[in-house]
């Protein structure tokens, strides 16, 4: 039983004491700050440290150190009951008993549909968002589930093999979604769903997992006061600037090394734009290995995900520190610092910020509560990119302020004109080194 905990000394005693027979638990402790791992232990249960934070790393490290055949995953808040969890495995079981003779089995998880019982065990709203989010899920997977619920029972080799990458609060929602996509068999359970103990340590998640209120999924734009408004944070998604895999359009014009110049350039004149803009931290989202071009102060996380928009998603959801997030590419070295502190003090009243790119893109954007269900499946690399994008924020009914639109360097010609646009960064520098080039006839 894979408890993950994030200051929980106050539930613990309870959910402890509530472990069916035969169940072993596995406090996974979070970098508590509280006595959350001296409480567990003191109980009997055996505590695995996740010193990253995150519901995802701590419930990845709990199914590295799980040892039984069958794993259960529930929340440590004293939400939830432990007594039910006999009832999951039993439905686990039964559901890989019913495949024909012929057939392989095929692996099963069984997620606790929850009921309240108590006021103010789960708000309407966060109902709400769960309701819709599920909707969602059932549309795009052919499931028919009513709940993303925290607690869940499945064969822990089978559910390792998925390869669920999310280390934050997206975790719960891509297990459910690859494990439909897998073809695995998924069932719900009822159970009890009580007001949490403690104080929730949960802004908003992915999938509407959790009690907590969901970041976007029923809230009004507009709602939120001035004054409660928190510095934003700036995150830079970027390739390390290698020949050959970064800006592969600007060639034949330029060489593949030349080409690696320009996009150095870029992505310094980006990070010092950051560097110098008003921000509460900053981030690079990196695909590669930094270098010299790396300035002071910013936090550097490795980029997750295939396509474009995975990753885009990947980095709001692994930059997420409670704070709004400003996202922009090493493609806009033009860029400016007083632009960048523009978009972040619009999402002091805004719920969006939006720059759109001459190409059909984007070249910015900012969530005053960040959600990557915003950007999972819009099309990147089109001429509609940035209108479907834009759509995707408007139809979730959020208030969207626009910036300038600006230019991508993407071809030799993009290079001449933001290098003629903008002459005093280094990018400009290295165009003028190299020469303002064409393609060849």
């Amino acid at each position: 039983m894979v408890l993950p905990c994030l200051n929980e000394a106050e539930a613990l005693p309870w959910v402890l004491s509530r472990m069916p027979a035969g169940f072993r638990a596995l406090v996974v402790d979070n970098a508590s700050t509280d006595e959350s791992a001296r409480v567990a232990a003191d109980r009997g249960a055996e505590v695995v440290a996740a010193p990253t934070r995150g519901f995802g790393a701590a419930c990845h490290a709990g199914l590295l150190a799980a040892r039984s055949e069958v794993v259960c995953v529930m929340d440590a808040d004293a939400s939830l009951d432990p007594a039910e969890l006999s009832r999951l495995v039993g439905a686990l079981d039964g559901l890989q008993s019913v495949s024909k003779a012929e057939e392989p089995v095929r692996p099963g998880l069984v997620l606790g549909r929850r009921r309240p019982v108590g006021r103010g065990a789960w708000p309407p709203h966060a109902r709400l968002g769960n309701a819709v989010l599920a909707r969602s899920l059932n549309r795009r997977a052919g499931t028919r589930l009513h709940d993303l619920g925290p607690m869940r029972a499945a064969r822990r080799a089978e559910l390792l093999a998925l390869g669920v990458a999310d280390r934050r609060f997206g975790y719960p929602l891509e297990m459910v979604l690859r494990a439909a996509r897998a073809g695995w068999r998924i069932a719900e359970v009822k159970v009890a769903y009580r007001p949490r103990t403690g104080t929730s340590k949960v802004t908003g998640t992915l999938g509407g997992d959790s009690p907590r209120r969901p970041r976007h999924a029923s809230r009004p734009a507009g709602g939120h006061p001035v004054s409660a408004a928190p510095a934003a944070d700036l995150v830079v998604i970027a390739k390390e600037p290698l020949p050959g895999q970064v800006k592969t359009r600007l060639t034949p014009a330029y060489t593949p090394a030349e080409a690696a110049a320009l996009a150095e350039a870029a992505l310094a004149d980006t990070l010092a734009a950051v560097a110098a803009a008003p921000a509460g931290r900053r981030t690079l989202a990196l695909a590669g290995k930094p270098g010299a071009w790396l300035p002071e102060g910013f936090h550097v996380i490795a980029q997750r995900g295939g396509g474009l928009a995975e990753r885009l998603a990947h980095a709001f959801a692994d930059a997420d520190d409670g704070r709004p997030l400003v996202l922009i590419g090493m493609d806009t070295p033009q860029v400016t610092p007083a632009l960048l502190a523009r978009a972040c003090r619009a999402l002091r009243r805004a719920d969006a910020v939006y720059g759109p790119a001459s190409d059909g893109g984007f070249w910015l954007l900012g969530l005053r509560r960040p959600d990557v269900r915003l950007l999972y499946g819009v099309p990147m690399s089109r001429s509609d990119t940035g209108t479907r994008q834009l759509a995707r924020l408007e139809a979730a009914g959020l208030d969207v302020r626009l910036l300038p639109e600006l230019t991508d360097v993407d071809t030799a010609a993009d290079a001449a004109a933001v290098a003629a646009s903008a002459r005093r960064g280094r990018f400009a520098a290295t165009v003028r080194m190299l020469g303002v080039r064409s393609i060849p006839a």
